[in-house]
């Protein structure tokens, strides 16, 4: 099909009336829209779009590949072996309610890994029903892991942060 044609067949379907005329021929796919119906006087422009069609080739699976799980505990053994140290004492939640790190977010976080914490200090807050609890420690220690993600929903005895006592 030529632009001659293309342009014949535009006026066509504008004399006809039809607002909208899809047509497929061989690999061409032509699609006229005509915008909404004109008001006495006033000129409009129709919309046509011509797509050539490209033949799809078969999809194929690419391999996938992946790690055996005996692969995957050798390389973190040692880093779970320190954490998960039987000395370690977890710090868990009290309540149910929005884990925060910090007192508003233009706030450093009241603790961060490697931070040395004793008793009574404030570790977060966690708030429950419109109201903000501060959480305080109950033991002294060095944090090893913030175990929660800032602003997000915690549930009763979660563990939070891992602390290592000595």
């Amino acid at each position: 099909m030529n632009l001659e044609e293309i342009q014949e067949l535009i006026k066509f379907v504008a004399k006809s009336g039809a607002t909208e005329v899809d047509l497929e021929i061989d690999n061409i796919k032509i699609s006229i829209k005509s915008p909404a119906k004109k008001r006495r006087g006033e000129k409009t422009e129709e919309v046509t779009i011509i797509q050539q069609s490209v033949p799809s080739a078969p999809l194929v699976a690419a391999p996938v590949q992946t790690q055996t799980p005996a692969a995957v505990q050798t390389e973190d053994a040692p880093k779970a072996a320190q954490e998960e140290s039987s000395n370690n004492i977890t710090i868990k939640s009290s309540m149910i309610g929005t884990f925060y790190r910090s007192s508003s977010p233009e706030k450093p976080s009241f603790v961060n890994v490697g931070d040395t914490i004793k008793e009574g200090d404030t570790i977060c807050i966690i708030e429950a029903m419109k109201l903000f609890n501060e959480i305080e420690s109950e033991i002294s220690g060095t944090i090893l892991k913030v175990l929660v993600d800032d602003s997000t929903p915690i549930e009763f005895d979660q563990p939070l942060f891992l602390v290592d006592p000595s």
